[in-house]
């Protein structure tokens, strides 16, 4: 597997990013692969391992040894075919995955891991150059009928499956355009969307019927969808942001992160801007909440050039190296990361809670706070109170579970303890409706949403097998 001993002689490289200075004024992808013989050999540092760790730290169960071989052979084509085998999606997993699969790589224990996310995305980009990825629409069809609610990695994922299984599927999306997260909350540059629109495209012409514009729950009821289809997946995510119950919470320029982030997404997609806007322009923006969502909203608050950056974090600053008593290997490590948000600027502060926010004529204008202590009682510090000026803060600080009202309440699904959508092997408390990604599982990463949304397919693909064949099944093209 690889080059025999490769990894003790060949480094890891990581992939270049533009400069900061020019990245910071457009919205393009910042991210620059390798060349093809320096990603061969990188593939050439995967070891032979008797058991590849990083098979167990993907929740898709990715064949990287395998195709780290084949870029290492220049066997792109089979490499694909490999990627594809247990991934639909191999372009999104690329760009914004955090990749949970490197910190189990056997070379992170004492060396840097394999740039398996890095080989991954130049499989699947060159896959797309190449004319290799094509449509595939089932040859049979069942005669069976499946409704998928939410477009997000998750929802896509699922109907892929359900569809290459030869039921007819029908995707539901309340916004109008397919790809939830993917389109209207990660930011253009992470993932261009035209990335997204391509393998969109290549669902629908398998055969995926894309019903955008769709509330269900309010537009369709959950009675009208059961009648109309076989099954029904519940892909619609976590969307109920949590909230800063502190005086102050109503004044204007206080929102949720994922407001601004559509906001911006739909300005770099062409759109007309809303009459009220929510920008970061000339303003002291304060961003509660150090994870990814929060490090998008930096991102794009760069790209507006604000007076300042402030990103709040509850928690203490984690170790800048992974701490082998809390997070051995081959767990994923807990350990300070900065995204490229990061580098371009903006300060980070952890171990603060607001405590209320003061404007001027309905405006916010100055953000409260003091230091606390350690998890988890966050005990208030006292003598480290302060002030900082605050024109725009935004709110990222995780959501709690799906939207309740509407689809979920006129399905009478059971939820668990969280909110959350209870399930057993993703089939709900309802015969016939599954669930799947957030909903199922809460916040989450989008590998374990893609995971997530193949094995409610094949749950579901089980269930529907289970009802027999309503008539006699028909070539697709008929």
């Amino acid at each position: 597997m690889g080059e025999l001993g490769g990894f003790l002689k060949i480094h890891r490289v990581d992939p270049r990013k533009r400069p900061k200075k020019a990245r910071v004024e457009d919205y393009e992808e910042f991210v620059l692969l390798l060349p093809q013989a320096e990603l061969q050999e990188q593939g050439a540092r995967c070891m032979d391992c008797g058991v590849p760790f990083c098979h167990s730290g993907c929740p898709l169960g990715n064949l990287i040894p395998d195709w780290n071989d084949l870029v290492y052979r220049d066997r792109w084509r089979d490499a694909i075919d490999a990627l594809h085998a247990t991934n639909n999606f191999p372009e999104f997993t690329g760009r914004i995955c955090p990749a949970p699969c490197e910190a189990a790589c056997v070379l992170d224990i004492n060396d840097d891991a394999v740039t398996i996310k890095q080989i991954e995305q130049a499989i699947i980009d060159r896959a797309f150059e190449e004319g290799w990825v094509r449509p595939e629409p089932p040859p049979v069809r069942t005669g069976r009928t499946a409704a998928v609610v939410g477009s997000g990695p998750a929802g896509l994922a699922a109907a892929a499956e359900l569809n290459k299984a030869g039921h007819k599927v029908a995707l539901f999306e309340r916004n109008d355009r397919i790809g939830g997260l993917l389109r209207y909350g990660v930011p253009d540059f992470k993932l261009d969307k035209g990335v997204v629109q391509r393998r969109v495209d290549i669902l629908e012409a398998e055969g995926i019927e894309m019903r955008t514009g769709v509330d269900v729950g309010v537009d369709v009821t959950g009675d009208e969808l059961r009648e109309q289809f076989d099954a029904i997946v519940i892909a619609t995510g976590s969307t109920i942001p949590r909230d800063l119950p502190v005086p102050g919470r109503e004044l204007d320029g206080v929102h949720f992160a994922m407001d601004y982030l559509e906001q911006r997404n739909r300005f770099v997609a062409g759109d007309s801007p809303p009459e009220k806007p929510i920008t970061a322009a000339g303003k002291h923006v304060v961003i509660i909440g150090g994870g990814d969502t929060g490090a998008d909203c930096l991102g794009n608050s760069h790209r507006e050039h604000p007076a300042s950056v402030t990103q709040f974090e509850l928690l203490p600053e984690p170790p800048p190296e992974r701490p082998d008593d809390k997070t051995p290997w081959p767990q994923w490590p807990l350990m300070l990361r900065s995204s490229a948000a990061h580098e371009e600027g903006g300060e980070r502060v952890y171990s603060v809670m607001t405590t209320h926010l003061t404007g001027e004529d309905g405006r916010v204008k100055e953000l409260h706070f003091h230091e606390v202590g350690p998890p988890p009682s966050f005990e208030k510090l006292e003598g480290t109170g302060r002030t900082i000026p605050a024109e725009l803060v935004l709110l990222a600080m995780g959501f709690l579970h799906p939207q309740h009202e509407g689809l979920l309440e006129q399905l009478g699904v059971e939820l668990d303890q969280r909110g959350n959508v209870a399930d057993e092997d993703y089939a709900t408390s309802v015969p016939g409706v599954f669930a799947c990604g957030d909903a199922r599982r809460g916040q989450s990463l989008i590998v374990w949403a893609i995971a997530e949304g193949r094995q409610a397919a094949h749950s579901a693909d089980r269930y529907l097998q289970e009802l027999g064949e309503p008539a006699e099944p028909e070539l697709a093209a008929a």
